[in-house]
């Protein structure tokens, strides 16, 4: 289907957006709606009279990520026979038939990167909704579809896929292609174990996949091979090509339950060890970060900035500010290291963020102006509990005195409308994030500093005793869990609540992957508690086309 700009821009007006207005114009661009756009640029063609390259050259497909009001980076992979460098073509256009051509140029990728390709596209200005591909070697990748930033107060409404813990091995990624299936989507905020390092467990019954390589992932080859197979899948394929996404990491980039001085799952050299024990275990475990690291920004459609870091703020427009943290690798501190503990254990480790992150943390949510500062965030902010004055779980911000500096900061500056998005635990929360001084109880939900939703794995299994789980129900703030079953959520922002839909699947093995709305629980404007919602919120009709095949 073929949209002119006028028809586009008509669009636009009826969902609620201004577009960019420039002074050098044409009068062409604006249509009826008297809206001045810039005329699109004169862009060569692509041309190609070499040998053609491989039918499977773009097998890895195409992906959008961290969407600005003006750019977007733009991802792809060559699949390549030799070692020699491959230039890559790439195209934007407002229309799917590119006829409507806004932005072009080519790219050169070796062996060094791995064959990926990441462009970094600045100054587009004719609108938020725009197609793209590449081209090689004669063989055009699939199309992508992807969606910029709203700019200022260009948008009342925003929708987000959230989602998180992805076990190639253990299940079929279903919630992907149901999120693939929605074209309302500005994003995918993903919160990370974007795939896990685990090797093949020939004793796991439940293992559905073979995974590649078959080992635990622990040099530079080995994520990317880890990422080449999680890429191939056809649901992530397809959730990529029609959605931009926001990642950060989690554990399973690296390794599980991992810090910035090392990981339960890495074994560092041991030089005095005695037979049958490895004197080399796993390695430095800060050359196993920097593989990792690498891999992660040669495969994820993340801008690069110095040092590689994950932490970083995307704004979208007056309505929203996505601020997505590190709570792994960053700044934590090795954790406390006992599966329960008091409330007032002494001996807690200062840091989950670091102290230039936190400090960073803290100047974003002082200084934005937006409706919502949603969190991007890997573990839990809420308070799990065991029993009065016993806490569960030290790989969570309770196990981190920092929390408290944080809940302080919020409640002392009076920010309102913190959103805090979370993955990790494989399950499903509605939770209102409190002080535990006493002040939040069901009568005083107002004295909550902000609410907190979760998002269930996409196939990781749940993690938590079902019993375990009913204990930490039990707490007030805690408004509604699900513990068995795998899928996304959708976070819906609007100007006067923010509201999460979950959606849950009947399993993750063949034949299974049908899903159905678990919950529904929004926090109204200027609110620090959880409302449940009768419903979720309906279907954007204005959305742009989904990219065909």
């Amino acid at each position: 289907m073929h949209f002119s700009r006028r028809e586009i821009l008509k669009g636009m007006g009826a969902a609620g957006i201004t577009p960019l207005l420039t002074s050098a114009c044409s009068s062409s661009s604006g249509g009826d709606s008297g809206m001045m756009l810039p005329d699109l640029p004169e862009l060569p063609e692509y041309q190609w009279d070499g040998p053609i390259g491989l039918e499977n050259l773009f097998e890895h497909g195409v992906a959008s990520g961290d969407p600005l009001p003006e750019g977007v980076i733009l991802w792809t992979r060559v699949t390549s026979e030799g070692s020699e460098p491959v230039e890559v073509w790439w195209e934007m256009a407002l229309d799917a038939d590119f006829r409507e051509r806004t932005a072009q140029g080519t790219f050169t990728t070796d062996a060094s990167r791995d064959f990926t390709v990441k462009v970094d596209v600045p100054g587009l200005v004719w609108g938020r909704n725009y197609y793209y591909r590449f081209a090689a070697q004669g063989r055009w990748s699939p199309l992508g579809r992807t969606r910029l930033a709203p700019k200022s107060n260009e948008t009342s409404k925003l929708r987000f896929g959230v989602c998180s813990c992805a076990n190639y091995a253990l299940g079929y990624f279903y919630g992907y292609r149901h999120m693939a299936e929605r074209a309302d989507l500005d994003a995918i905020i993903h919160l990370g174990d974007y795939y896990y390092e685990y090797g093949n467990d020939p004793d796991d019954a439940e293992q559905l996949r073979a995974l590649e390589p078959p080992h635990e992932t622990v040099t530079l080859d080995d994520y990317r091979k880890r990422f080449s197979q999680c890429r191939r899948d056809p649901n992530l394929r397809e959730l990529h090509r029609q959605t931009p996404f926001i990642v950060v990491w989690d554990d399973h980039e690296t390794a599980n339950n991992s810090w910035m001085g090392g990981a339960e799952n890495h074994t560092s050299p041991d030089p005095d060890c005695q037979q049958p024990c490895d004197p080399e275990g796993e390695g430095d475990w800060s050359d196993r970060v920097a593989a990792a690291r690498q891999a992660f920004f040669e495969w994820i459609p993340i801008r690069d900035n110095p040092g590689q870091k994950l932490y970083r703020n995307l704004r979208y427009g007056d309505l929203a500010e996505i601020i997505m943290l590190d709570t792994r690798i960053e700044g934590r501190e090795e954790q406390l290291g006992a599966p329960a503990f008091p409330t007032d254990e002494p001996n807690l480790p200062d840091q989950i963020l670091g102290v230039e992150q936190q400090a960073w943390l803290f100047e974003q949510l002082e200084n934005s102006s937006a409706k919502w500062k949603v969190l991007g965030n890997q573990v839990l902010m809420s308070l799990w509990k065991l029993a009065p004055g016993t806490y569960g779980n030290d790989d969570q911000w309770q196990g981190y005195k920092a929390r408290n500096d944080l809940m302080s900061f919020v409640r002392d500056n009076q920010i309102s409308n913190v959103v805090v998005l979370t993955g990790d635990v494989h399950s499903s929360w509605a939770m209102d994030v409190t002080i535990d001084d006493g002040s939040y109880t069901e009568q005083m939900r107002d004295a909550a500093v902000a609410v907190e939703f979760v998002a269930p794995g996409i196939s990781s299994p749940p993690g938590i005793p079902p019993e375990v789980a009913e204990i930490f129900a039990r707490e007030s703030h805690v408004r509604d869990y699900e513990n068995e079953r795998r899928g996304y959520l959708i976070l819906d922002l609007q100007i006067e609540k923010a509201q999460s839909d979950w959606f849950l699947l009947d399993g993750v093995r063949e034949g299974e992957g049908n899903q159905a709305l678990w919950a529904s629980w929004a926090v109204m404007d200027g609110q620090r508690g959880l409302v449940e919602m009768s419903g979720p919120e309906e279907d954007n009709a204005d959305a742009p086309d989904l990219a065909p095949a």
